[in-house]
């Protein structure tokens, strides 16, 4: 199912242009003209990323953010701030206001879709982590995922077989997912474009029979193929 972005802004150009390259590159989106109609949408549809305007009528994106960070069960939610203000005072506010990225006009849209995997896949992996922390809390083996049902226990022999199925470099893009670092992040690391570091992702995804980043970082720490 495709990740859910939330596209603010009360320019219908902007919004349209962004919401069209985002779908196009795989993201379910839905929009709002103003930050009063996109707290409502983030209550009813609880989007993975919002990508908002600052200037807007009825509640501006601030206001937004802020309304949206008192939330417990959106502290963590990704928000990147777009705007034409650039002065230093007012990126500050941005990041006050709990944004997590500040992204000024003019932009790329290919630069906004990058900041937008980077985020998500931060995000995947950070909640896939809570939840794997806070079950071992629990002190409960209750699977919560599919994902356990394939593999609730590795042996020593399995874990040994799977590793030894993993090359050199699929060990090393498995430890540094388990960072957080985004594909361009690894790839600056071990010396590869971000196409190819996606390759050894995908490749791990397959071994491991994981469906997406996060469940790929939480099967690996289980099971103890990472440090």
């Amino acid at each position: 199912m495709p990740l859910t972005i939330l596209v603010v802004d009360d320019d219908l150009g902007t919004r349209l242009s962004i919401s069209d390259y985002l779908e196009l590159s795989g993201y379910s989106v839905i929009t709002a003209d103003d930050g009063q109609e996109a707290l409502a949408m983030v209550e009813e549809y609880h989007p993975d990323l919002i990508v908002t305007d600052i200037v807007m009528p009825r509640m501006n994106g601030y206001e937004l953010v802020r309304r949206v960070r008192q939330q417990p069960g959106f502290r963590l939610l990704p928000v990147i701030l777009l705007t034409a203000r650039t002065k230093t005072q007012e990126r500050i506010l941005g990041y006050q206001s709990g944004c997590d990225l500040y992204l000024p006009k003019p932009f790329e849209l290919e630069e906004l879709a990058a900041a937008i995997r980077n985020l998500l896949e931060r995000a995947q992996i950070i909640q896939s982590e809570y939840r794997f922390s806070h079950q071992d809390n629990l002190g409960t083996s209750t699977p919560t995922k599919s994902l356990d049902s394939h593999h609730s226990q590795l042996t020593d022999i399995q874990k040994s077989q799977m590793l030894s199925e993993l090359t050199p470099r699929e060990q090393e893009v498995l430890e540094l997912l388990t960072h957080g670092l985004s594909n361009a992040e690894m790839g600056q690391q071990l010396h590869l474009s971000p196409r190819t570091v996606e390759k050894y992702v995908s490749s791990l995804l397959r071994k491991t029979v994981t469906s997406n980043r996060a469940e790929l970082v939480r099967f690996a720490i289980k099971h103890g193929l990472v440090e």
